[in-house]
This record gives structure tokens, C-alpha cells and sequence, in this order.
């Protein structure tokens, strides 16, 4: 039996990969499957559990950590994130595509557990554009968008480390040219 495919999307901080994420996803030629992660931040009005984020305690994120239950994670603002292997691996071993977002210092790790899967990672127009899009975001809490613009710089340096690296000038074009080479990678697996 195939495997799915791992899509992981990756960024610098804010720089609209959720927007670029909502187009694959809702791309039925694509198939994808969100690979929702766990997180130990609290759970905003808006937000489902199960379907934004498995919302947990600290305790219980340093248990998923020590039984070795997550494929990454990170801490952000005194946050930590991760993505369920367990979950990630189903999906695959039912040949489901599975998008995962994290960010770029996740990738080294998912990619040593799945080395097939295929990375992109999304840069800003400019510096310029990004820190007023965190300062339209943020408005007067200009201590989260500094540190937003600070992790912003530290993703970017790992940029060239990715073979697949796109700016978000257009969104759109971005989103076009991702799914060109999930196709093309689908069709080579199915030869």
C-alpha cells in the first residue's frame, strides 16, 4: 500500500502562510489533510479544540514530549507548540496527503522522521512590509510585534536551507506555484 504524501508549510512569523494554507487545503485536486497541532496556549473565543489546536496543560505537552509523541515542537511568548506524530502517521499510512504548518526550526525534525516529505518555506514582500503588516496586526502592543519581528528575522535566516522558497508578493501565484510541485511529486510517486 502507498504512503501519503507530507506537505509542510513554513515561514517567517506573520508573514501570511495562513492564507496560502487555506488555498491548498481548499484545493480538492490536493486533497490535503490539516494536520492539527497541540499547543499549551490558552484557547481564544473563536477557537475549537480539535480543530484549531489540541489545547493541553504544560504537564500535559512535557508528557508528549518525554513519550517521544510529537514529530516537532517549540516554544513562542512562554507557549509551546507541536505537531502529534501519531496522528501525522495515520493519516500517511492511509495514503492521505497531510499538510502540517510549523515553524522553520520544526522542519530539520519532521524531515528526519519523514525524509520524503516536501517544505516550502513563504518570505515576506520585505522587512519593510512585514513589520507593518505586525504593527497593523498588534497596534499597541508593540512589545508582541517586536518579538514577532525579531522571530520573523531568526526564520529568515534559515530560508536558504529550503529548496522550495517563495515570496508572498501574491499569495495567490505563491499558492499556484506550491501546487504545481505537489502535483508533480504525486505523479512521480504514482509511476
Amino acid at each position: 500500500m502507498s504512503k501519503g504524501l507530507v506537505v509542510i508549510l513554513s515561514g517567517a512569523s506573520s508573514v501570511g502562510k495562513g492564507q496560502i494554507r487555506k488555498m491548498l487545503l481548499e484545493d480538492e485536486e490536493l486533497a490535503l489533510i490539516y494536520s492539527v497541532s497541540m499547543t499549551t496556549r490558552p484557547k481564544r473565543k473563536e477557537e475549537v479544540d480539535g480543530k484549531d489546536y489540541y489545547f493541553v496543560t504544560h504537564k500535559g505537552f512535557a508528557s508528549a514530549v518525554k513519550n517521544r509523541e510529537l514529530l516537532e515542537y517549540t516554544e513562542f511568548n512562554g507557549y509551546y507548540y507541536g505537531t502529534p506524530k501519531n496522528q501525522v502517521e495515520f493519516l500517511i499510512e492511509q495514503d492521505k496527503n497531510v499538510l502540517i504548518e510549523v515553524e522553520a526550526q520544526g522542519v530539520g525534525p519532521i524531515k528526519l522522521n519523514i525524509p520524503d516529505a516536501l517544505a516550502f518555506f513563504i518570505m515576506p514582500k520585505s522587512l519593510e512590509d512585514l513589520e507593518k503588516q505586525l504593527e497593523k496586526i498588534y497596534g499597541d502592543d508593540t512589545v508582541s510585534a517586536r518579538n514577532r519581528l525579531n522571530k520573523a528575522k531568526m526564520d529568515m535566516e534559515l530560508a536558504p536551507l529550503f529548496k522550495n522558497c517563495f515570496s508572498n508578493e501574491d499569495p495567490k501565484a505563491a499558492y499556484l506555484h506550491i501546487k504545481e510541485i505537489i502535483l508533480a511529486e504525486l505523479k512521480r510517486r504514482e509511476e
